[in-house]
């Protein structure tokens, strides 16, 4: 035991000053990996068909005592982006640093994306209430679209009169699949089969005139739409710029600034018409 003591302090002894730094520095690189972080990580989310169901419940619901829906053989996916290192997931330096390195998630500064001393609690109260705004409008718009374009969309306009719309989905929060749920809703009321069984993604906001608004994350939202099978994208006309030169291989953006180019975009295609909608420019 005495003679191994000594072989040990021996052994301490005969290492140089740069291995007990080295050593040093290892050790404090390995306590900053598991640091809280001070960035967000933002990466593809899930998907969700507005035309579907969620736990046995459409995701979209119209009730009236004389409404009439319709099924649709394909799909409208609204996209996400999924978020770490905002309030109430917290991160560390490691998942940062592998994000940075990771092409297909995107890291920024914590105060570029909720405000300083935001907690968990309003954060999530923010999300769930722009989602909610952002369904409420969908509902407004999208009936009074139906109602102006009965004619057209061989709708009897007297039949929505008292028409209720209820929307609903899990773990998705924020504004910007405005305008899939007004599509959605305007593909439930109507015969037509307007997606022509095709999986369609897309995102942006809505307002009440029907314009379609600029989002974030648009560049990780195709990356989940291409992998949850869209062939096509419907991108508003204001995020372009991030569009361009980011659109995955078998996916095929459309440039939308409205409501009804939305709409006759998502018809077109249905008819095996899209390759002559406009794309998005530099």
């Amino acid at each position: 035991m005495f003679a191994r003591c000594k072989c040990l302090k021996h052994y301490v002894a005969s290492r140089s000053p740069q291995y007990f730094a080295g050593a040093v520095a290892v050790m404090l690189a390995i306590v900053v990996l598991v640091l809280p972080s001070a960035y967000v990580i933002e990466m593809p989310g899930p998907t969700q068909d507005v035309l579907g169901k969620v736990d046995g419940d459409d995701v979209i619901a119209v009730s009236g005592t004389q409404v009439r829906t319709y099924k649709d053989s394909g799909k409208l996916l609204l996209v996400t982006v999924s978020a770490s290192g905002v309030p109430g997931y917290p991160i560390v330096n490691a998942q940062a640093v592998w994000a940075w390195v990771n092409p297909h998630m995107e890291i920024m500064p914590r105060e570029a994306v909720v405000p300083v001393g935001q907690t968990a609690d309003e954060y999530q109260q923010k999300v769930d209430s722009d989602m909610s705004g952002s369904q409420d409008e969908a509902s407004s718009v999208g009936l009074k679209y139906v109602k102006n374009h009965a004619s057209e969309l061989g709708v009897d306009a007297s039949l929505l009169q008292g028409a209720h719309v209820a929307m609903h989905v899990d773990k998705i929060g924020g504004p910007s699949a405005g305008m899939m749920y007004t599509l959605g809703l305007i593909d439930k009321l109507t015969a037509a089969n307007e997606s022509g069984g095709q999986t369609i993604a897309g995102t942006g906001t809505i307002n009440a005139k029907g314009k379609v608004g600029k989002i974030g994350g648009i560049r990780l939202k195709m990356l989940g739409a291409k992998r949850d099978g869209a062939t096509w994208f419907l991108a508003p006309k204001d995020n372009c710029s991030e569009v361009v030169g980011h659109v995955p291989q078998g996916l095929r953006d459309v440039k939308v600034a409205t409501l009804d180019e939305a709409y006759q975009a998502l018809v077109a295609i249905g008819k095996g018409q899209g390759d002559q909608l406009p794309h998005c420019t530099a």
